[in-house]
């Protein structure tokens, strides 16, 4: 089946395993409405219109792998724009849970706010050397929306998840590995190659297996969608401050924004 999409590349390195790369680099792979649209499609129908795939790859296209949300789109968005668009993104982001097949990130570069949360909601993560990540969405007057805070205590624990969460700073692909965020670290040059590897390793296994196998160690994990629902609540709180306003205008005038509690 054939997918004619503007800002994701479906290619198939093998019957087997089907290569989702992101595909806005000059954008750095920022997730814009299209995007979000094309990734609730893809969630919904791949696993149902592609057959014999048996794993999935994430990555983005060069130079980056997500750099988030697309604050340049969303500068221009009323609150009820921005509310609407993120419903799709939220169905993305369920759907996205609900595949049964197993998802590898492979983070080829920055994968900050929602490219974090996309890394997060995979099934596991290789990163290059080069890469770097951080959870930074106080930094623009919001918070995680896109399973950030049900994700990342999960993968570095709590009191690690709050500080990368508080603070909003940038870490290491050392440190992302040091904390178990992702398995492996490799030179970028070999990073597709390597996840290629490790994805045909569980291509040759007993497919049904290895969905079963999936869907009971996710059942240790009860408790994402209600989590997700509070995090919804209290992100749709945030969108109605003036902090968030002043966030998204300072990141587009590129100045530090002056927050005030409002």
């Amino acid at each position: 089946m054939q997918f004619d999409f503007k800002t994701l590349l479906i290619e198939r390195p093998t019957d087997a395993i089907l290569l989702l790369t992101l595909n806005r680099p000059a954008a750095r792979n920022a997730i814009n409405y299209t995007m979000m649209e094309e990734l609730l499609f893809f969630w919904q129908t791949m696993h149902k219109n592609l057959k014999n795939i048996r794993c999935i790859i994430i990555i983005g296209k060069a130079p980056a792998f997500c750099a988030g949300a697309d604050l340049k789109e969303r500068l221009a968005l009323n609150l009820s724009e921005w509310k609407s668009q993120h419903a799709i993104l939220r169905k993305a982001m369920l759907s996205m849970l609900d595949c049964p097949i197993p998802i590898i990130a492979a983070v080829n570069g920055a994968a900050f706010g929602g490219g974090l949360e996309l890394v997060l909601a995979s099934d596991f993560a290789y990163a290059a050397s080069t890469a770097i990540f951080s959870q930074s969405e106080v930094k623009i007057g919001i918070i995680p929306g896109a399973l950030g805070t049900q994700h990342l205590p999960r993968a570095v624990g709590l009191n690690r998840a709050k500080e990368l969460t508080f603070t909003g700073r940038s870490f290491s692909a050392e440190e992302a590995c040091a904390w178990g965020l992702v398995n492996q670290i490799c030179d970028e040059a070999i990073l597709l190659k390597t996840v290629l590897t490790t994805a045909q390793h569980i291509c040759d296994n007993a497919p049904l297996a290895i969905i079963a196998a999936k869907k009971t160690l996710n059942f240790t994990q009860n408790g994402i969608s209600m989590g997700f629902d509070h995090e919804l609540e209290n992100y749709h709180a945030i969108l109605t401050t003036k902090d968030r306003e002043e966030g998204i205008r300072a990141f587009n005038e590129k100045r530090l924004p002056v927050f005030k509690g409002e």
